[in-house]
């Protein structure tokens, strides 16, 4: 059987950071929930919700002129930058933060972004933010498309104790519930001008706190009609698994990577319905995509929907006693102006996985008709060869997870990452579809130099090849499907991933990896797709990264351009080891791309500064993946 293991055990962690100060301490494992997970549960589990139940030289010639500040304010906004034409999103100034503890006081990442129907110039953009020691639901907004940018706070704090029953699997014991942590944030707006803030929020449970509490549940904030800068409070109830204890987890789902889109056409006939899409890991071993929705603009959801249902493209494996497509994660809603709610998804119990000798996986998408009631059979979008098992070829750390590592003998970059669908409708033509998807074997992957799938991994269960860190051989792609029959069938359904199309076809972007792609039309239907790359400089040597945009009118010819003005380090916080899971992308009469970016530079008290006769002082830190200890800013 096909297992895909996650161990997460942080031994050996990686020492990014070289100060005179402690090692980083080893996160705890859970012993109740994570450890009742399937091998498969482990392996789909979202970064975010990994960390809520375990706690874990570049070319002269494109350097900036000048690092951003991100210490010292310049303005009552905080501590803005740019680096040239970047943009600095989150305005707040970089936390002094031990060394054994970086990270948890100052990144941000895992990026969305929306814009106003009615203003494009109004944008908010949303992200994972541990400014506040660990991580939350943070944002910024914009009211002059993206040229400076203002930090907005949802009210995450504690929420209602008691969710309404049709949300919750259980109940609260006091009339507040206060959350620990939260993330997976994404953002979109409604046609009244109204934004919606969705935010995945847990409790982390005895091992980590003295309080035994493992609750989690899904929030939608809501803006009224002020663009982002103010949020009700409470947030409201997507689903929640409450009243979950370190003793009685096992039994309990645990809710994750949850994902919101809102149904801004007009003359839609469920207009302005807010849509919540998410996976379920259940006490049985299943993975399975449910949704809910809202029709009065957030106040309350309804009860949750089956997506991920039955179909031949899915096989009975992993010993369940459930059957169907049970295996998914990574979920993303999207609407057509006709009112149909499209829900595309990564499924792991393809026929081909569990009963052949492939290590491909598969894109499918489920359709609804009826506001997210009820839901078709899912079809396949397109097959995928997901990321290097990262233990493998980079070495020890983070056992379980895929990684993008560089073409070198060093293992730099080990920060955690997997391929995952984008989809949108073409506002030119309702009817058409096109989703994108990573994928490590494609058309350029060059298996004649030895770039091929080589099967699992007995030890942690992730994809094997030959030729990972072999210059000129593998190399990570985005792919391209179309329908042009309202999702009832794919280009990608029956061709194979080698065959495809992708959005990187300049001769310098061929042996090089790109990876954490979002997609966007515009408004006179430009499709954008933003993505990080490693085409540029020595990247795909050193495991630096890029950022870059294409753009097509006919899904085959494909136009790039580089939007980063300089390569980004590989991560050094979180032990290198995490860096988000996906970015974000708008597009109504341009591209907005956003990501996370690890130019600025990490800031420490100086060794022997902070004594008596030794005033604090400021110092930079040393790291063994990267020339310098960084941050992770928004931009």
């Amino acid at each position: 059987m096909r297992y895909r293991y996650l161990r997460l055990l942080a031994a050996l962690p990686l020492a990014a950071v070289m100060l005179y100060q402690p090692a980083a301490t080893p996160l705890p494992v859970h012993a109740s929930q994570y450890a009742q997970m399937t091998t498969m549960q482990k392996r789909l589990l979202s970064g975010v919700g990994t960390r809520a139940l375990l706690q874990g030289t570049v070319d002269p010639q494109e350097q900036d002129t000048a690092a951003p500040n991100t210490y010292y304010p310049t303005s009552d906004d905080g501590c803005p930058a740019t680096l040239g034409s970047n943009i600095k999103v989150n305005q707040n100034c970089l936390n002094l933060t031990d060394p054994s503890l970086q990270g948890r006081g100052q990144a941000q990442n895992e990026t969305a972004i929306s814009h106003d129907p009615n203003n494009p110039q109004h944008l908010v953009a949303t992200f994972n933010d541990y400014r506040r020691g660990d991580g939350n639901c943070y944002g910024a907004f914009s009211l002059d498309g993206g040229k400076t940018w203002t930090d907005t706070t949802v009210p995450m704090s504690f929420t209602s104790g008691h969710p309404p029953a049709a949300v919750s699997t259980g109940t609260f014991a006091a009339a507040r519930q206060y959350w620990q942590a939260g993330g997976d944030t994404s953002v979109a707006w409604d046609t009244k001008g109204n934004a919606y803030f969705s935010c995945q929020v847990f409790q982390r449970g005895a091992g980590t706190t003295p309080n035994p509490d493992l609750s989690s549940a899904f929030l939608v904030f809501r803006s009224t009609h002020n663009a982002g800068g103010s949020w009700n409070f409470p947030g409201r109830y997507v689903r929640a698994s409450a009243g979950v204890t370190s003793a009685d987890a096992a039994a309990n789902p645990f809710l994750d990577k949850q994902y919101m889109t809102v149904d801004n056409h007009v003359g839609s006939p469920f207009q302005d319905r807010v849509y919540v899409s998410w996976t379920e890991f259940a006490a049985n071993g299943t993975a399975f995509i449910y949704e809910a929705f809202s029709s009065d603009y957030g106040e309350t959801f309804s009860a949750k929907h089956l997506v991920s249902g039955s179909t031949p493209l899915c096989a009975n494996g992993y010993g369940l006693a459930v059957g169907g497509c049970n295996e998914n994660q990574f979920s993303q809603p999207f609407t057509a102006p006709d009112g149909s709610l499209y829900i595309a998804y990564d499924n792991y119990n393809n026929v081909e996985t569990i009963s052949g000798t492939d290590n491909r996986n598969q894109v499918l998408l489920s359709k609804s008709t009826d506001g997210g009631v009820t839901f078709s059979a899912p079809v396949k979008v397109a097959g995928y060869y997901d990321l290097p098992d990262c233990a493998t070829y980079q070495g020890g750390q983070d056992l379980g997870r895929a990684c993008v590592p560089e073409k070198a003998s060093t293992t730099n970059s080990v920060f955690r990452a997997t391929n995952y669908p984008s989809g949108s409708v073409d506002p030119r033509n309702p009817s058409q579809l096109v989703v994108t998807i990573g994928s490590y074997i494609n058309k350029y992957s060059n298996e004649t130099n030895g770039c091929t799938p080589t099967g699992i991994s007995a030890v942690t269960g992730n994809n094997l090849y030959s030729g990972v860190k072999d210059p000129n051989g593998c190399a990570n792609k985005i792919l391209v499907s179309v329908s042009s029959d309202s999702g009832a069938s794919f280009t990608g359904a029956t061709t194979d991933p080698r065959a495809l199309t992708t959005v990187n076809q300049k001769s310098a972007q061929r042996k090089t990896d790109q990876w954490w792609q979002w997609e966007a039309f515009t408004k006179d239907g430009r499709l954008a797709v933003s993505y990080y790359d490693r085409q540029y400089g020595t990247d795909e040597v050193t495991g630096f990264s890029d950022f870059s945009l294409s753009g097509s009118r006919d899904f085959v010819n494909f136009g790039t351009r580089r939007v980063t003005t300089s390569s980004s380090p590989p991560p050094t916080q979180f032990s290198g080891q995490f860096w988000g899971d996906y970015t974000g992308l708008t597009a109504p009469d341009k591209a907005y791309p956003i990501w996370s970016d690890t130019r600025p530079l990490e800031l420490f008290l100086c060794p022997g500064s902070g004594t008596v006769g030794h005033p604090p002082a400021i110092c930079t830190g040393s790291a063994s993946n990267a020339p310098r200890a960084n941050d992770q800013d928004i931009f």
